[in-house]
């Protein structure tokens, strides 16, 4: 496929009540910054994980929240970006219908991890990426949760089974971070590679490097 064909269809962008949102700000800015389209869906308790983590009320109305994203992003124009109401069940995402690249749940909290694993939709999220799966797309959960319980370590197991790609929020060390946003953008570029998209600057690993002449 190329570039301009995947960019003609857009990804979804789910981001729950996970902590962590700085893995979907960055995420964000670097599919803005490469001109994808984005259809994102927040869930009711990122509302509340904004209020908690940065003292931000993330606005309800999707153009404003549009702006909101954006501006946390620190992307103006590029790209195109859409916000849907997380109880909107009736949106356009809630169909097989409509053609995506497929969904990147970041972060995603273990209780999303848990209603999708027992194929359960109580909201637009959930009914989006439970979608994903029954058409055969790619589904890219990052779940910000430690440690595992035996639970959850199921539940993951069963979404794996199913076909989605797990990518936990850990870095690598070998590209040598100097910054938070370094550390962050490992795991943003390592969630984008499930759906061979390459927008975000990375140090990937070269291989060992040749021994010194004695």
């Amino acid at each position: 496929m190329t570039n301009s064909a995947a960019r003609s269809k857009p990804l979804i962008l789910g981001i729950t009540g996970a902590s962590g949102l700085i893995y979907a700000v960055r995420a964000l800015k670097f599919l803005l910054e490469a001109d994808y389209a984005i259809e994102l869906v927040a869930s009711k308790s990122t509302y509340m994980v904004w209020q908690a983590e940065e003292n931000i009320r993330m606005p309800l109305e999707s153009a404003q929240q549009e702006q909101f994203w954006r501006q946390k992003a620190g992307v103006e124009t590029s790209g195109k970006l859409y916000c849907h109401p997380w109880g909107d069940v009736g949106a356009t995402l809630a169909s097989g219908s409509f053609r995506t690249l497929g969904m990147l749940i970041m972060p995603c909290s273990m209780s999303t991890v848990a209603k999708l694993a027992a194929g359960l939709s109580s909201d637009l999220l959930e009914r989006a990426a439970d979608v994903q799966l029954k058409e055969g797309r790619k589904l890219v959960v990052v779940p910000r949760e430690t440690p595992f319980s035996l639970i959850h370590l199921r539940n993951l197991t069963a979404l794996a089974e199913a076909g989605a790609r797990i990518v936990p929020a850990i870095p690598a060390w070998y590209h040598h971070p100097q910054t938070i946003e370094d550390l962050v953008d490992f795991v943003v570029a390592r969630a984008l590679d499930q759906f061979e998209i390459d927008c975000v600057p990375l140090q990937r690993w070269q291989g060992h490097l040749p021994p010194h002449d004695a």
